[in-house]
């Protein structure tokens, strides 16, 4: 793997807009929390940008903001203020010599998929699918410190219950499984299959999560991997917290049922309610590229077993 270094509360750290324009107040918000913990935000150059359309800049300005941060020696990890949309035409342009020369840990979720997952697949750079600074760091209980922390020393950290994790269904054998931790917003990785890009999910531990889709737009989506072959030798799945992800006036189970019915003839092990991505609080970090356990008790856990940087 190509691990960072590791970090620590008061390093320097570049806040960037990957993709749609983030609110400026929000913003603002965000970078004191992020002082409030202990680093040391600085503002990118184009991270306020209005258009054109719904993006945060051009292209050219976009990746020349992520490229400026990767180079910089002083900086030690890259924060993206919001998803919303663009990213994907970042993946053309990446300066993939940039990057694998000075890897970061780059927090994102959401529309971030993109760029994150291309990196993984690439050059083997672990994806920190963590807290983002205006819907995150702008909250006073918007990130989960101890996932945070623990992922940027590359100490070995586990998530269960309290974190939001209970199980769907335990799989055919009933005992742990391992793999690599990989995976996302489903609509964004649905969204790259059949593009250069697709992701690469054989032997993975798969996590997914996403935001105000429908329990059919799930279904679709969990179709759809499954006809592309992109759960085939996957080892479980874990689901994030499903926000908002209803029908009105639907049953509150139905997402559930639909997503067992979807995965009827997956035979690992099916969690869901992990808080990370888009959450109602405390957004745990996930470091996709490790290796992770997941255990499928009644009360399940999803241990994360290697650092995601070089300490």
């Amino acid at each position: 793997m190509l691990k960072p270094r590791a970090a620590a509360v008061g390093v320097k750290a570049a806040v960037l807009s990957p993709a749609s324009t983030p609110d400026a107040a929000k913003v603002d918000r965000g970078m004191e929390g992020l002082r409030h913990i202990g680093f040391l935000p600085t503002e990118a150059p184009h991270m306020l940008t209005r258009g054109p359309l719904y993006f945060a800049g051009t292209v050219e300005q976009r990746l020349l903001d992520l490229h400026a941060a990767f180079a910089d020696d002083t900086v030690r990890a890259v924060f993206c203020t919001r998803g919303g949309y663009g990213s994907n035409y970042l993946l053309e342009g990446l300066d993939m010599d940039v990057i694998a020369d000075h890897p970061k840990p780059l927090f994102g979720y959401s529309d971030l998929t993109a760029v994150q997952i291309m990196l993984l697949d690439t050059l083997n750079l672990p994806s920190f699918h963590g807290p983002m600074v205006s819907p995150d760091f702008a909250r006073e209980d918007g990130v989960h410190l101890p996932s945070l922390l623990a992922a940027l020393a590359g100490e070995p950290y586990k998530l269960g219950k309290a974190e939001g994790l209970r199980l769907l269904r335990p799989g055919n054998e009933v005992q742990p499984v391992r793999g690599t931790l990989y995976g996302g917003c489903l609509s964004i990785l649905v969204a790259m299959l059949g593009t250069a890009y697709e992701p690469q999910t054989e032997g993975k531990l798969l996590f997914l999560e996403d935001v105000s889709a429908k329990p059919y737009q799930i279904d679709r989506m969990l179709w759809q991997l499954k006809q592309s072959e992109k759960l085939d030798g996957v080892k479980g799945i874990v689901f994030g917290e499903m926000l908002d992800c209803t029908s009105p006036g639907a049953r509150p189970d139905l997402l559930e049922d639909a997503i067992l019915s979807a995965l009827e003839d997956f035979e690992g092990p099916i969690a869901i309610g992990l808080r990370s991505g888009h959450v109602s609080r405390a957004n745990v970090t996930l470091t996709f590229g490790v290796e992770a356990e997941l255990n499928p008790t009644l009360e399940p856990e999803l241990r994360l077993l290697e650092p995601a940087v070089a300490r």
